[in-house]
Order: structure tokens, then sequence, then C-alpha cells
């Protein structure tokens, strides 16, 4: 395997609308490429089956229009496209949109590393895109949750979006640590987002550059509460959706075309010696 840094390497990243590859200048031995998809395949092809496969729909707002068309997934000059369009073309399927989401679940994990995803996006009332990573519990009830948010637009805002969710921070986000930060940013240009998860930290970056961290509580009542829940494997998903009222700056879009791109996504671990 290619050996890539994490943090310390030296980032040359094209900012423009250019279909070629991030280039990476390597720096560091300690880390190497895992995993990776760089969705070079051809024009009109599915992302490769034996990674992804399409997330199922269920009534949360980000999976409720979920659809297996290949009008809403599909490979472009080198690029994963996930669109959320009107529906016009399934008339058996009540939903009033078709939202493109595909996952590893079943197929990948990952627990810890660097994680890279290099997208762009539109920036219209009502866009609601991610990359983000999660583990499945067995029992929502009583068994530990965790979410990681890569990035995440909401509608028109301008901005990236980075969050972290566990059991404490979804029942008193006020626990006492910031889990979520917003940077004003150009959505529309390639960009990578990237997290560092380690056992006692995540750190969010965009095009090399921290914006945020969130740290494991020394807290042992904390713990107990379910602070940190981030030490499992989590399946990763990449997303189209839409949002309704219910987050700030979306509203109609039931008549629009939403587009997210992505690149590339790669992981980086430590190397074992």
């Amino acid at each position: 395997m290619n050996k890539m840094l994490l943090f310390s390497a030296f980032l040359f990243v094209l900012m423009s609308d250019s279909p070629r590859k991030t280039e990476v200048v390597l720096s560091d031995d300690d880390y190497e490429l895992v995993f990776s998809d760089e969705f070079n395949l051809p024009n009109g092809s599915q992302p490769d089956s034996k990674i992804w496969s399409r997330k199922t729909r269920n009534p949360d707002q980000c999976n409720r229009w979920n659809s297996d068309s290949e009008k809403v997934v599909f490979i472009k000059n080198g690029h994963l496209v996930c669109r959320a369009i009107p529906n016009r073309s399934e008339p058996n399927d009540t939903a009033r949109m078709l939202t493109g989401s595909i996952w590893t679940y079943g197929k990948y994990n990952v627990t810890y590393g660097r994680i890279e995803v290099r997208m762009k996006t539109n920036n219209k009332v009502g866009n609601f895109p991610a990359a983000w990573l999660k583990w499945q519990p067995r029992n929502f009830t009583s068994d530990p949750y965790a979410e990681i948010d890569i990035v995440e637009m909401f509608g028109n805002m301008g901005s990236a979006n980075h969050n972290i969710h566990s059991q404490l921070t979804v029942k008193n986000p006020k626990h006492g640590q910031k889990n979520s930060f917003r940077v004003p940013l150009d959505v529309t240009k390639w960009h990578v987002y990237a997290i560092e998860w380690t056992p006692t930290y995540v750190t969010w970056t965009i095009d090399g550059k921290p914006v945020g961290t969130y740290r494991k509580s020394t807290d042992p009542k904390l713990l107990r509460e379910g602070q940190w829940t981030f030490d499992r494997p989590c399946y990763i998903v990449l997303n189209q959706s839409v949002g309704d009222g219910s987050i700030k700056g979306i509203g109609r879009y039931k008549k629009t075309t939403y587009e997210t791109q992505f690149d590339y996504i790669r992981i980086y671990q430590k190397v074992k010696r």
C-alpha cells in the first residue's frame, strides 16, 4: 500500500472545478492508505457493488425519499453523482422527491484514521447533502449511539457544517463541550473535507486546515452517560437529501433538482509495526 500522512502532510488541493484528483505530497510513513474509492468507472455506471449499496428508506428527514433510481446515483466523469429530483418518473412511488444515498453498511466498516472526502454541491434553498459515519446499534434505546458527520450542508447558507453525536450529545447538547462547527465556505467549489479520528478526539479539517475538535472527556460521570461512543466500527454514508422548515435556511424545494459530486473517499490509518 502507498504510505500516506495524516495531519502533517502538505496538501496541494485543486480548488477549481477540474475533474483531476487532488494531488498529495507524501511526507509521513506513519500512516498508509487502507481504503479508497476514486469512482473511476465509465459514465453511467453504478458505484462498486462490492463496497456500496443504496441506503434504505425510512421516515427520518435524511432518508424519507431514498430511491433505487439510476437517475439519482451514477458515475460521471470520474465522480459519484448523487441527486435529489422531483418524482416525475415513478408513479407507483408516493415520494415527492427521489433522493440518492449510498452506504457501506454490511460491506465495509472503519474505526479510527483519517477519512477524506473531496466534494462539491449546490448552494440552493432545500439542499441537504452529507458525508458521514455511523455505528448501527442493535437497540437504539439501550445501545450506544455514534455518528460523525464529516461534513453536511444546509440549504443556501454557504457553509460547511461538522457535527458529532453520541448518547450524551443527543440527550444533552449543552453538556459542556462544543460538538458542532460551522465554517463559511463556497460549497460549489471542490474542497477536501476530512476528520482525524483517534481513541481520544475527532478533529475536522477543510483543505488541510483544522476547523474544530471534539475530545473524549476525562469525567467518569459524562463517560457513563455516553459522552464518548466513538470506539466502534462505523459504516460510511454519502448522500444527497433535501430538507424542510425544521432546518434553518431550508424552505420550498419540491420542484428543484439538487446535485452533489464526490470525487473520492480515502481512508488512512496508522501503520502497525
